[in-house]
């Protein structure tokens, strides 16, 4: 397994760990690679290193440790009520907002001036942070440093709980009461540099008309998200009621 290592490390850097996650990394090189985006992708004998696979490991044990949180924390809730909360803790946006709140997107090395942007560069890199914390320290260690200093010092689940989600049932339910067509599309599908993660573009359309779209890493989130947009935006023009 590759690590790259860099030589001086930032009081920045150090300090993320020391004050946020409560802990001394033992392969700091892994860390920065999930912390590089693929915009600053180095080639190591053919390879391209950057965050994409961390990534991908970090995700699924994202999803783990949420899931076993909120099936303990809910004792009584149903299977509906914590795939929807769950969803809501992982998503892009909410996790994009999470890496710039813990000041972990200070530390992502990335090409500023890209012309492309990169709306999820915060949410990647935690999820890839999460990967290299897993490499580096085990399940039990990325659980316990996640719900002990994430989950119950960052977010407050109760109120993400309580946090009008759906908004995909919301403006179905509104265009059958007002005889309008609601239509989703994936108008883009976005590959993520030479890893076989993608990202999709989906699109709101009322009778036809383009309203908003939006983009994440599941069909599901990525209509929900533009859902989310549309209701927004058809409240501020007064065409539905707040």
């Amino acid at each position: 397994m590759l690590f790259l290592r860099k030589n001086n490390e930032s009081k920045e850097f150090n300090r993320f760990f020391k004050n946020i996650l409560g802990y001394v990394p033992r392969h700091t090189g892994l860390y920065h690679v999930a912390l590089t985006h693929r915009s600053l992708s180095s080639v190591h004998n053919g390879h391209r290193i950057n965050n994409e696979r961390l990534e991908y490991l970090g995700d699924a044990v994202l999803g783990a440790v949420v899931a076993e949180f909120l099936y303990k924390k809910y004792p009584y809730q149903g299977e509906g009520f914590l795939t929807e909360l769950r969803s809501k803790i992982v998503s892009r946006v909410s996790l994009n907002q999470l890496s710039k709140r813990i000041g972990l997107f200070d530390l992502i090395e990335y090409q500023h001036d890209s012309s492309g942007g990169f709306k999820s560069i915060g949410g990647d890199a935690f999820e890839a942070l999460v990967g290299a914390m897993y490499i580096d320290k085990g399940y039990m260690f990325v659980r316990r440093v996640l719900i002990d200093r994430i989950l119950r010092v960052h977010l407050d689940v109760d109120s993400m709980a309580s946090m009008d989600w759906n908004f995909k049932s919301k403006l179905i339910d509104w265009g059958q009461k007002n005889r309008k067509k609601i239509t989703f599309e994936v108008v883009r599908t976005i590959a993520q540099g030479n890893s076989s993660r993608r990202q999709y573009e989906s699109r709101v359309s009322i009778d036809g008309e383009a309203q908003q779209s939006a983009i994440d890493f599941s069909i599901k989130a990525s209509e929900q998200l533009a859902a989310e947009k549309t209701y927004k935006d058809l409240v501020a023009k007064g065409i539905i009621a707040k």
